[in-house]
């Protein structure tokens, strides 16, 4: 017989969605501002291209943030989590992030979007390969519902008279973010098995490491000094910028919060779900048109991505049962 559980208010669920919802959605749109706007100069127009610049940005915001929330609501007691854990997955942590900023520059958000959502599937391959993991048959189904759908939505007719210039660049980078994504997983994984490490630390050390990380790329390539010189030169940038990293530190704080009230698959049901926003919201604001195969081919993908979301709630409900 199983015992009465506690469970978060329906309201709280509401303002974790309507935070991620928010946050992530805005931060989407300026991410493609910023990294495929135009910016006058005189008679010339330049392009932003200081993606470690960025990303050292929103870094430093970061672990501001978890450091203030750490000291203040999420006060999580002693981290014992080993040193070497945070220095890899902060290293694929930001290598993923500007894999995808990059990507930006050549393909548009909506296939970012639909790419980045086919996230299962390196994971399920690295833990076939590495992990020596086996998946149902159902999980097979699901998976390949969602690569049919990716490739229908990559898939361009006419592509030698309409490619775009650098497109193809632009998908093996989103291939390189959805490998490191996946490593990503595969090490905090071994984190929560071994160290039980909480999401204050977690958020905190990685936004840390990938500060000196990016710190040395800027300062030895000398992108620190050219990413200054574009803010002075465009001082709107600077607004943008600010702006996305706040977006994307308190959408982390949102998620964090999510997966500590309630559980993973909620908080993956909910950004799932804001991508299908997130792709219709920069169609709106950018103009970014799709055809009705790439339509069709975003629903595959979504839609694969729900009945996994479902399959898993299933399996963790039995196990409940079980117990």
């Amino acid at each position: 017989m199983t015992q009465p559980q506690h469970h978060p208010s329906a309201a709280k669920l509401v303002f974790c969605a309507l935070g991620i919802f928010v946050c992530y959605s805005y931060y989407a749109i300026l991410q493609e501002k910023i990294t495929r706007g135009k910016y006058v100069d005189g008679d010339s127009i330049e392009k932003f291209t200081y993606m470690f610049g960025l990303v050292f940005v929103q870094c430093v915001v970061n672990c501001l943030f978890a450091k203030g929330l750490l000291v203040t609501v999420m006060k999580q007691g002693e981290d014992t989590t080993r040193v070497v854990y945070y220095a890899c997955s902060a290293l694929m942590y930001l290598l993923a992030m500007v894999c995808s900023n990059m990507a930006l520059q050549f393909i548009n958000y909506p296939t970012q979007v639909v790419g980045k959502a086919g996230k299962p599937i390196p994971v399920m391959i690295f833990g076939v390969l590495l992990g020596g993991k086996t998946y149902p048959f159902k999980k097979y189904c699901f998976i390949t519902l969602i690569v049919t759908g990716v490739v229908l939505f990559m898939y361009k007719e006419n592509a030698a008279t309409n490619k775009i210039e650098g497109e193809g660049f632009g998908q093996v980078l989103l291939l390189l973010s959805l490998t490191m994504d996946s490593l990503i997983s595969a090490v905090q994984n071994k984190m929560q098995t071994e160290h039980k490490t909480k999401s204050g630390h977690m958020m905190f050390n990685m936004n840390l490491w990938s500060i000196l990380y990016s710190g040395a790329v800027i300062l030895v390539t000398g992108e620190f000094l050219s990413f200054l010189k574009f803010l002075q030169r465009h001082p709107s940038a600077i607004q943008h910028i600010f702006t996305l990293s706040i977006c994307g530190a308190l959408g982390q704080y949102f998620i964090f919060l999510t997966i500590s009230e309630f559980s993973p698959l909620t908080c993956s049901i909910m950004t799932t779900t804001r991508k299908c926003f997130t792709v219709v919201a920069s169609i709106m604001y950018f103009g970014n048109s799709l055809l009705p195969r790439q339509w069709f081919a975003a629903f595959m993908v979504f839609f694969g991505l729900f009945l996994d979301a479902f399959y898993g709630r299933t399996k963790i409900v039995k196990k409940e049962a079980a117990k």
